[in-house]
């Protein structure tokens, strides 16, 4: 099996080579109202939207003429909740699946075929929900890129265990794959030089949090995190937390629908903590 994805035609500024096997390659939100989801993000993050590959329901999110993410029109009848989710690369999404399965995780939807390859939605052995995806990638996606847009982390109660569930079950550690590091008290995952997601659970020599509820994190990144967060409130969804750090400025928010996301911009110095 090659260590390396297809990608999709067209960008020259996109990975050359093609995406490692088991790094994050997309996110994407499931939606049960496309428009007023395509609505609030436009006004929110400043999107424009372009028809995805995908079929009808499916929309590309374009930040400064680059991919940022997905969103699908999911029926309520799904019983899939409007959430972000990461998905990973891989070379069989059935193989994956059974992975996951004898590592305690749960297959929720899928693997399902698509016009462009095959998918499914899972949760890995603490809960956290996330997709694989075999198929043709988004060449010139933002994640890609060292000022990409887009971040994920993992919150989670154990990370260090956490690590070893995704490596088992992504081949993290194939000859040519990624690397794990461990970076301020966070496993790092690394491909192709690049930092593409982080897996956390506080302080090494804390306990686990039980009260912890596992989740996969997307962050964007925005120019001013105030402006956004009165965005966020003008168009009905909810500020969940702000705060500042060494790094610069953040705030927790949902859309209007209840999808959960992080936004991150440079910092002000003006938040009290």
């Amino acid at each position: 099996m090659t260590d390396r994805l297809a990608t999709e035609g067209g960008d020259e500024d996109g990975p050359p080579s093609g995406a490692v096997l088991g790094a994050p390659c997309w996110v994407s939100l499931a939606a049960h109202d496309l428009a007023a989801t395509r609505a609030f993000y436009e006004a929110v993050l400043g999107w424009e939207f372009r028809p995805g590959r995908l079929g009808d329901g499916f929309a590309v999110a374009m930040s400064d003429g680059r991919p940022v993410a997905g969103i699908g029109a999911m029926a309520p009848t799904l019983g899939v909740a409007t959430a972000w989710l990461p998905y990973f690369g891989v070379g069989d999404p059935d193989e994956t699946a059974s992975r996951v399965r004898e590592r305690g995780g749960t297959v929720g939807v899928g693997p399902i075929p698509f016009p462009l390859g095959r998918a499914a939605l899972l949760a890995d052995n603490s809960g956290a929900a996330f997709g694989i995806w075999a198929g043709d990638l988004v060449r010139n996606w933002s994640g890609w890129h060292p000022e990409g847009q887009v971040g994920l982390r993992l919150v989670t109660r154990n990370a260090f265990d956490a690590a070893m569930f995704y490596g088992e079950v992504l081949g993290w550690t194939r000859p040519g794959g990624c690397d794990v590091r461990y970076e301020n008290e966070e496993v790092v995952l690394v491909c192709g030089g690049l930092a593409m997601a982080r897996i956390t659970s506080g302080a090494v020599e804390a306990a686990p949090d039980p009260d912890v509820r596992p989740h996969w994190e997307v962050r964007f990144t925005v120019d001013d995190v105030a402006e956004c967060t009165r965005a966020v409130l003008k168009q009905d969804g909810t500020v969940t937390g702000e705060w500042e750090d060494e790094a610069g400025h953040w705030a927790g928010v949902r859309d209007a629908q209840g999808a959960q996301f992080t936004v991150f911009g440079p910092g002000a110095g003006t938040l009290a903590g």
